[in-house]
């Protein structure tokens, strides 16, 4: 029997213990409590994955109802949850991913003196994404959708003594709260539409053409609203980048496993739905494209370490939405599940760059640091070298996957977009690994005093991500390579169906391989000219184009012009609504039936003096008005 079904119980227990009883326990066993919370979710999964690889329904979906959760006449929906390949993927990625996290975090928040409370949250956290792609039906999913919503606001503003921390964790929850409400909307249309929201009816109801084409796409557009909220695209993208106040091992988790996979896992899930609607599919593939480059540029020039890299997961999920939208989800959801490793070690290398450097972010105070952090430095490389696409690691299998997809179905402009995109990803990473660890030492006094590298338990998770990060991507070798590519496409055709047309020939493969490899090249070879061999490069255009210096410098104004246009009038807007409104209309109703009452109550009160006698001349008038009136 597959015990799927159990497996974001443990976490959920883990949190519940420990907000209730977290006080009361040591460090030591806090940390083991949260940790083997998240490794018997691990083991669950890893035994649901190979009961799923070995059952005689291999590959099919395995599905679960445990009861009726909500019957409303002819609305139901279960707490039903569903297994199959793709969440077999995610699952794996989460837990595996959350579980290496858990142990990093025992080392980077040891001194916090809200440890309990931090492993509280981030068990939840899990339990929150294992729910969402568990479930079997869209409320489920909405379910966990909203749940790691919350868990990203406790967790981004968990040092909430800090203005900035506070403020950070309010902007992630209001933006994702604007695309929350399209998704609902697509929820209630679609229920609307074919009377149930498990992905079965909706499978089926796809396929039975019931779902008219401007239909599909209404509900696909607003379904689409929730991910870029949840996954940071444009124009909702500008909570992850202030999400870098919470501490890092919570950036490693929203970024890499968790929370900002959820709008692509959603979209994946739904692509029978997607591939209905060439219009909701060309609006993914735009947005994705867009957010990509846009994202990218602004990270050319950041400063902060962590920012850069916040930046650098924005346009990495651009791609997984190119990948989906022109057809190609399986493409997209293995750029996800090689990001989630190589990303979460390029968080956590700078975590431990951090914590070498008493919490310093500022890479212009940095360089110099390769022979001071022997472990931190060679697999920060690795997860940088992953990233830019260089060949024969895991993130240049995935990335090429997607560029070829869009190729191959015609939409040249996208293709260019994304190899352009793939050239400034390598540029900046680079950029960051030589300020950072190469050139002339800038470091504090102090800071350099105390420099130090890692515990163990912050290093042998790195060394752990390092190896996925440059093996992963073997799973999903191109067609060049014969009978033993596409291993990962396979195994999600049971999900998603490969895409239809768009046949590359050999040459035109190598071709392509060719201008990727050309990418990661020219953009790794740009940052050793301008950070390495020239520094005073990057010096010299700055004073030269100072506008699109600045430009860049302050994120494009999007958050000022945000905030003039949306943010500003909104305050405003209710602050005159209070005093016009609230306080004379509402208020003045509810003050002035107050006042009414007790003018009402000194009147009676009048004739209420304590003597007999006035009472016995108040009844002697009624009886003669009474007897009058019955008289009359």
């Amino acid at each position: 029997m597959n015990p799927f079904w159990l497996i974001p119980f443990p976490p959920a227990v883990g949190a519940f213990v420990l907000i209730v009883a977290g006080r009361k326990l040591s460090r030591k066993a806090v940390a083991w409590l949260a940790c083997l919370a998240a490794a018997a979710s691990f083991v669950l999964a890893v035994i649901s994955f190979q009961s799923l690889l070995g059952g005689a329904s291999a590959g099919r979906p395995i599905l679960r109802t445990l009861f009726t959760w909500i019957q409303a006449g002819e609305f139901r929906a279960d707490l039903a949850f569903r297994f199959d390949p793709l969440s077999a993927v995610m699952v794996l990625v989460v837990t595996g991913v959350g579980l290496l996290i858990h142990v990093y975090s025992t080392g980077y928040m040891s001194r916090d003196r809200s440890f309990a409370r931090f492993f509280a949250f981030l068990n939840l956290f899990t339990f929150a994404m294992l729910i969402l792609v568990l479930a079997d039906n869209l409320v489920l999913m909405f379910v966990g959708w909203e749940g790691v919503g919350l868990c990203s606001y406790l967790l981004i503003g968990f040092w909430f003594e800090k203005p900035a921390a506070a403020a950070a964790g309010q902007k992630a929850f209001i933006v994702n709260r604007i695309g929350d409400a399209g998704f609902l909307l697509g929820i209630l249309f679609l229920f609307l539409t074919i009377g149930g929201v498990s992905f079965g009816a909706i499978n089926e109801a796809v396929a039975g053409g019931i779902i008219a084409p401007a239909t599909a796409t209404l509900i696909a557009v607003l379904l689409f609203v929730g991910a870029a909220g949840k996954s940071a695209q444009i124009p909702l993208y500008v909570w992850l980048p202030d999400a870098m106040e919470g501490p890092t091992p919570v950036s490693a988790l929203i970024h890499a496993a968790t929370m900002v996979t959820a709008g692509v896992y959603m979209v994946a899930r739904l692509n029978p739905l997607y591939a209905a609607s060439p219009a909701a599919s060309e609006v993914v593939a735009v947005v994705g494209a867009l957010t990509a480059v846009f994202a990218a540029t602004i990270a050319l020039v950041q400063n902060d370490i962590k920012r850069v890299l916040a930046y650098s997961t924005i346009s990495q999920l651009g791609y997984m939405f190119i990948g989906c939208g022109v057809g190609a989800y399986a493409a997209g959801v293995f750029h996800l599940y090689t990001h989630a490793f190589f990303k979460s070690l390029l968080f956590l290398a700078a975590g431990s760059v951090m914590h070498a450097l008493s919490g310093e972010l500022d890479m212009r105070k940095m360089g110099g640091l390769r022979k001071h952090l022997p472990r931190t430095y060679p697999t920060f490389l690795i997860g940088a070298v992953a990233i830019a696409g260089v060949p024969f690691l895991s993130g240049f299998f995935s990335k090429d996957a997607v560029l070829t997809a869009a190729f191959a179905q015609g939409r040249y402009f996208i293709w260019a977009l994304g190899l352009g995109g793939a050239v400034l990803t390598a540029f900046y990473m680079f950029r960051l690994v030589f300020l950072t660890f190469h050139g002339q030492e800038r470091l504090e006094p102090e800071v350099k005093r105390h420099l130090h590298e890692s515990p163990g338990a912050m290093t042998v998770p790195l060394v752990i991500l390092a190896f996925f990060s440059v093996f992963a991507g073997y799973v999903g070798l191109p067609p060049v390579v014969g009978k033993h590519a596409h291993l990962f496409d396979r195994f999600l055709e049971p999900v998603i169906k490969p895409a239809e047309g768009g046949h590359l020939g050999l040459g035109t493969e190598w071709v392509l391989i060719a201008a990727s490899v050309a990418a990661a090249l020219l953009g790794i070879g740009a940052a050793y000219a301008f950070f390495l061999r020239d520094p005073r490069i990057p010096r010299r255009l700055g004073e030269k184009f100072p506008g699109l210096y600045r430009l860049l410098l302050n994120k494009y104004y999007v958050d000022e012009a945000y905030d003039a246009a949306i943010v500003k009038p909104l305050v405003q807007g209710s602050a005159r609504v209070y005093d016009k409104f609230d306080l004379a209309v509402i208020d003045g109703a509810v003050n002035g039936s107050a006042r009414a009452a007790g003018l009402l109550g000194r009147l009676l009160s009048l004739i209420q003096s304590g003597l007999i006698k006035d009472y016995a001349l108040a009844v002697l008038f009624g009886m003669a008005i009474f007897l009058g009136v019955l008289f009359f």
